[in-house]
């Protein structure tokens, strides 16, 4: 797997200087673009094209802090972006005010989605989607956690276990926001910008 961080020279952390990434991910741009490699030889200009990808994937993955923290847990445990080893399942008590709410929908889809039915539906996915933001923020506040973990040689695993299970729970709540985004005809992009750090 490509370190991402490697490509703009910088260290594994979870917090970034958001500014200087964007300086240097213009600058390998501007370097690397391969309408500057239009002149050279078939390979050189394959290279450059090759390299012009790599730096425009790892700036998107980097630039996203939800993205960086995937892609740091996917490093540290040595599989694939987005496929970590164990995944772990959501809390058993967001399972079960899940499944109530699943069943309000099932309800309120069987009885023809009375007004009623609509406004409490609304506001579970509004308490929904305030709950991720409030998630997002929790797990992006971990990263000065994880940061000063690596630097010192402190107990990352655990830390990694507790973004794995936020995730899982993140993950989970998205599901339901869109079933219920699906169901009202709201549209479901309210969810889906992260906080970006």
């Amino acid at each position: 797997m490509d370190d991402y961080f490697a490509v703009f020279g910088l260290g594994r952390a979870l917090q970034l200087d958001l500014p200087d990434l964007q300086r240097r991910f213009y600058e390998l741009s501007r370097r690397h673009h391969p309408d500057f490699h239009q002149m050279k030889g078939d390979a050189e200009r394959a290279a450059a094209l090759e390299r012009s990808a790599l730096i425009n994937r790892a700036y998107r993955v980097l630039r996203d802090p939800i993205a960086r923290v995937e892609y740091v847990m996917a490093l540290e445990e040595g599989s694939q972006a987005g496929d970590t080893a164990v995944k772990p399942k959501a809390p058993m008590d967001l399972l079960e005010e899940m499944l109530e709410i699943q069943e309000a929908l099932e309800d309120a889809k069987r009885s023809g989605f009375a007004d009623a039915d609509r406004v409490r539906l609304r506001q579970e996915r509004q308490k929904l989607i305030a709950r991720r933001a409030a998630d997002e923020t929790a797990l992006v506040e971990g990263f000065a956690k994880w940061d000063r973990a690596i630097a010192t040689g402190g107990d990352a695993d655990a830390l990694l276990r507790g973004f794995r299970q936020m995730l899982a729970t993140r993950a989970y709540l998205g599901t339901v926001i869109d079933d219920l985004g699906e169901a009202l005809g709201e549209d479901d992009h309210a969810h889906v910008a992260h906080h970006r750090d």
